[in-house]
């Protein structure tokens, strides 16, 4: 009955780390969505409900819980069950002179302006920052931001445009990887404002294109961390 069933369904074990790799997408995604979110926070440590540093905490909680599901989780499958070295996953710093320029040439021309006029729309300033505690505690902004990047923005571009993008590649194209990984992406964001949303779209296929372009995941975290930081900074100060 099994091996009907496999055959149906054509599995082929020489596929098995594709396998790993597409599953692991829901399956880590959701664990996240419903136990690493900064709202699932007091469900783990009710004795900092009424802390008044809850709202920080539970977003530090969040940027951990994600670094652990999508950073170190996939690490450990690449290491072991896949018995590869993460830069074959675009963890190398690929062309350098192509990545850098992209950055010279993106962030003060590119990024900065357009987060400029984004951070002044409602929607976003309504979301950002995550923490609406830093608004009035300044002192918490630098550790608020350096989680953020080390943690969260670090942990979605290697799996997004390093596990997943580099580890479809091969089976898939690198047309069809960079579409799988946008759609993956683009669904993380629901809930956030619709403008987000929908730029997440170009974005995915805008960063993985770069990633390939570039054979590493670092360029375009490098973009991705200077939006959502610079969209906090503008919103707070500005």
């Amino acid at each position: 009955m099994m091996k009907s069933l496999m055959t149906v369904i054509e599995f082929d074990k020489r596929n098995l780390d594709t396998y790993i790799i597409l599953l692991s997408v829901p399956v880590l995604l959701v664990i996240y969505w419903y136990h690493g979110s900064a709202e699932n926070f007091g469900n783990y440590f009710p004795g900092f409900l009424s802390h008044p540093l809850y709202n920080f905490y539970s977003y530090l909680w969040q940027f951990f819980s994600f670094f652990l599901l999508t950073f170190i989780i996939p690490s450990i499958i690449i290491k072991y069950q896949f018995k590869r070295s993460l830069m074959d996953f675009g963890f190398g710093l690929g062309d350098i002179k192509c990545g850098s320029k992209i950055l010279i040439i993106a962030i003060p021309l590119l990024v900065v302006p357009l987060v400029f006029i984004g951070s002044k729309m409602p929607d976003i300033r309504a979301e950002y920052p995550l923490s609406k505690l830093i608004f009035t505690r300044h002192d918490l902004i630098l550790w608020h931001e350096l989680t953020y990047f080390l943690f969260y923005y670090l942990a979605w571009e290697f799996f997004f445009r390093g596990f997943l993008l580099f580890g479809l590649r091969k089976p898939f194209g690198g047309m069809n990887a960079i579409l799988i990984q946008t759609i993956s992406s683009c669904l993380i964001h629901l809930g956030k404002p619709e403008g987000e949303i929908i730029g997440s779209i170009f974005i995915g296929v805008l960063f993985g294109t770069i990633a390939l372009k570039t054979r590493s995941f670092w360029y375009v975290f490098i973009l991705h961390a200077s939006i959502g930081i610079l969209t906090d900074l503008f919103i707070i100060f500005f």
